[in-house]
């Protein structure tokens, strides 16, 4: 695993410098010399993360849903049977 660090400039000058040196291993972002920021794949992030990644299903699911009461009021618009001539 490469480490690679780069300054805030550096880092906004050569943002595809980055994210390419991030498929091997983090690269931490300096501010005035010191570490501020660290990049890191997605694949990193979520094993460090403990992160699974999540389906389509999953990412549109809303858990806790079924405990919502919701029974909205029928309007005569909404309940109008359509007849066609």
């Amino acid at each position: 695993m490469a480490i690679t660090t780069l300054s805030s400039r550096e880092f906004n000058q050569d943002t595809g410098r980055a994210k390419k040196a991030s498929t091997n291993g983090p690269v931490f972002i300096t501010d005035r010399g010191k570490p501020a920021h660290v990049l890191l794949s997605i694949q990193e992030y979520q094993k460090l993360s403990g992160e699974r990644p999540k389906n389509l299903v999953e990412a549109l699911s809303m858990p806790g849903l079924a405990d919502i009461d919701f029974d909205p009021p029928c309007s005569r618009e909404s309940a109008r049977v359509f007849e066609f001539d």
